[in-house]
């Protein structure tokens, strides 16, 4: 995409031939508590992946000024240490390339989206914001790739530092994504001022968890058949730790692989009450605690727990892969290397966006005719006015089938609120990034063009993306104006392009050769401004019959 162009890329070649060479690839989790890092041996032929190297650091971005809500410079230096530590050891291993992905304390800091440019800058490492649905969205495919959901649905629970995720998902796609705003690090900073942790306290702490919990449950449950049974899965440090304790408390031993483990709900129960009783120095002593993980286990272990009880579930088997490892069977899908069950994910952009039009009431037929007009203009211009590729392709396709979502709310202005409606769409399968510049390039396909006074095209990280949204929405404008009475009048648009004079010739094919197609025609002329300053370019639109 737009933000991955300071990433290294595989040729494009390579990724599609059957006799590619086996490379290594690394993926980046920049979390609340943690940050993380796998790297993984991608099998071309099978395909598969095996982890080959870990490394993390916990560097509590978390911990946040009390008042501004602001990451602190401390926990900025130690997150980009360990960021370069990263990408020392990714470069060692000589990966292809480093997909990175930030989660909730980015995105909620008000300096979260400058860091990230700072750590580009810094580092050299292009960070991809993910929404918490995405997140929930990727940690399914991690834990697909590693489980057997014996033909069930899964209730996959994953604890952060930030939030926690719940899904239910089968072995074809997620039915339920949630992402709660209840992680180990944020409750402890917000319930936890005792050590030992009071009963008061706890009281208090598992009340709250219960509250926060409750909707996205109830969400959950409702998307089950009466009779259904699902089983449950549980990933991540805080869940993981649970279970090596109480794996070493009965067999006096580490579980080793800790994947497929069962913690009863009873065992984790009894554990969360000896670890609450517990002083922080007393809990990091215990057999198969990290000693900073001691902090903030109780608040873990409260959600875990809260989470199971309100579920009904009995016993959670462990999963090792989450997130990390979900980005790169993302990466895998979308580069066409995975094509079994897991085909239906790699149409998770287009399906999202199709959703979102429907949730909107969007006329489908009229979106697709401008969504596909606005394709043949971008190929046929691309070498002579552009020089986008096939991710922008598709950012341009997104925002032509969602251009008149805004029309939900009003009609007046409702290009601004396709603006809004997008941006809080929860589009899956793309960044937060990505779908910034699909709710602005939908922004304006209409009345004003893209100005520094506007915040949502101000705030674009660089001009690069601000030179993809001016462009691309002027293409919109061209693909809206050949469907002016929304009743497909137009079959299709040739582009002529002279570049010694600087003109463009739209020859315009009606669907009816007696059409003379007069409003399409008068619309375009006033469509063109926008396109003719943005490309530097002279635009004639002729009628023209086969």
């Amino acid at each position: 995409m737009v933000d991955s162009v300071a990433q290294s890329k595989l040729d494009a070649s390579n990724l599609s031939s059957d006799r590619a060479e086996d490379f290594n690839l690394a993926a980046i989790d920049i979390g609340t508590n943690s940050i993380h890092m796998v790297i993984a041996r991608i099998h071309c032929a099978l395909p598969a992946l095996t982890i080959i190297a870990k490394e993390k650091d916990t560097v509590r971005l978390g911990d946040r000024d009390p008042k501004t809500k602001r990451l602190t410079p401390e926990a900025m230096q130690r997150a980009l240490g360990s960021l370069r530590r990263c990408k020392d050891l990714a470069k060692a291993f000589e990966v292809k390339q480093i997909v990175a992905v930030a989660t909730s304390a980015m995105r909620e800091a008000p300096n979260g989206a400058e860091f990230l440019q700072q750590i580009e800058a810094e580092v050299g490492l292009q960070v991809n914001l993910i929404s918490g649905p995405e997140e929930a969205r990727r940690i399914y495919l991690g834990v697909l790739s590693c489980m057997d959901f014996q033909n069930k649905p899964q209730v996959v629970i994953d604890i952060g530092g930030g939030s926690t995720e719940i899904i239910l998902a089968d072995i074809y796609q997620p039915r339920f994504l949630s992402s709660t705003k209840v992680g180990a690090v944020r409750l402890t900073q917000d319930f936890v001022t005792t050590d030992p942790v009071s009963r008061e306290q706890l009281g208090y702490l598992q009340a709250y968890v219960r509250g926060m919990l409750e909707r996205p449950i109830d969400d959950l449950r409702a998307q089950l058949q009466p009779s259904e049974q699902v089983g449950a899965i549980g990933t991540s440090g805080t869940i993981k730790t649970l279970a090596t304790i109480d794996a070493m408390e009965k067999t006096g031993s580490e579980p080793n692989p800790l994947q497929g483990y069962q913690l009863t709900l009873q065992a984790l129960e009894k554990l969360l009450n000896r670890l609450a009783s517990l002083s922080y120095e007393e809990r990091s002593q215990i057999p198969g605690m990290d000693a900073k993980r001691s902090e903030i286990i109780v608040a873990g272990a409260v959600v875990l727990c809260e989470a199971m009880k309100r579920l009904e579930l009995d016993s959670i088997t462990i999963c090792e892969r989450a997130l990390r490892e979900g980005a790169i069977v993302d990466w895998m899908i979308a580069r066409g290397f995975i094509e079994d069950r897991l085909c239906y994910q790699g149409e998770v952009r287009k399906r999202s966006v199709l959703k979102i039009a429907r949730k909107y009431q969007v006329k489908m037929e009229y979106s697709e005719r401008v969504a596909n007009f606005a394709l043949s203009l971008f190929n046929q211009l691309k070498g002579h006015l552009h020089d986008w590729g096939e991710d922008e392709r598709e950012l341009l396709w997104a925002a032509g089938m969602l251009h008149n979502s805004g029309l939900y709310i009003s009609h007046s202005s409702h290009h601004k609120h396709s603006y809004y409606l997008i941006r809080n769409a929860e589009l899956l399968g793309f960044t937060e990034l990505e779908i910034e510049l699909i709710a602005n390039i939908s922004r304006y396909h209409r009345k004003s063009k893209p100005k520094k006074k506007h915040e949502s095209y101000n705030n674009l990280p660089s001009k690069e993306e601000r030179l993809l949204v001016n462009q691309l929405s002027a293409i919109l404008r061209l693909a809206v104006g050949l469907d002016r009475r929304q009743t497909g009048t137009i079959q299709r648009v040739k582009c002529d392009f002279r570049p010694n004079s600087r003109k463009l010739k739209l020859y315009i094919f009606p669907t009816d050769p007696n059409d003379p197609c007069e409003l399409e025609l008068w619309n375009l002329d006033y469509k063109k401004v926008a396109f003719e300053e943005e490309f530097g370019v002279k635009t004639i639109a002729q009628l023209k019959l086969d």
